[in-house]
């Protein structure tokens, strides 16, 4: 073999080689695409899901509200869709204040709390219920009518919410609703 033989040979090993390198990345960068890919489609059917949940909690809260409030059977809202006003209903929990307790059994107990917009939301309380006053662990028998709660659950498919943690706040202060904060003006009085 010459000279001349040599080099070509090398610079076709060359080649091959660089055409193998070329094509080993190409194929990571596929990859790596499909991988990004996969993850988008994730995160969107998570979305989907989440939104899902929430939709189906308030359409059963809607259908049920007749039942969990002792309404009359057609209901009191006529055309659902038209109640309640605006966003979906909080699915997880809630914030508002106990109207009436009702003691089912000895084990499960039943709230109704009036929350934003005036929404009433029925709570049941079971035996692992965590409640809290502040930081301390406190009983089922510390919940009184008029104590202002947060509520963080689950919701079930009576339009319900199944209280998972339960934390007793003092009220919220006279000026403030608990639809809109207390408007406080940028500008000094003049």
């Amino acid at each position: 073999m010459n000279e001349e033989q040599k080099k070509d040979l090398n610079k076709d090993q060359s080649n091959s080689g660089n055409k193998k390198l070329l094509r080993s990345d190409y194929l990571k960068w596929i990859i790596v695409g499909l991988v990004i890919l996969v993850i988008v489609f994730l995160i969107f059917g998570a979305g989907i899901w989440v939104g899902e949940r929430k939709a189906g909690f308030s359409y059963r809260w809607a259908e049920q509200y007749h039942r969990n409030f002792a309404g009359p059977q057609e209901g009191f809202m006529g055309d659902w869709k038209s109640f309640p006003q605006g966003e979906f209903i909080e699915t997880y929990g809630t914030f508002g204040q106990i109207i009436k307790i009702d003691a089912s059994t000895s084990s499960e107990q039943t709230l109704v709390i009036k929350g934003k917009d005036n929404v009433e939301k029925i709570v049941l309380i079971k035996e692992d219920t965590v409640i809290r006053n502040l930081r301390d662990t406190v009983k089922i028998d510390s919940l009184k009518v008029d104590d202002y709660i947060i509520v963080i659950g689950e919701p079930n498919e009576a339009g319900q919410t199944d209280a998972k943690f339960i934390r007793i706040v003092p009220p919220p202060p006279k000026e403030t609703s608990l639809n809109m904060p207390p408007f406080r003006s940028p500008m000094p009085n003049l």
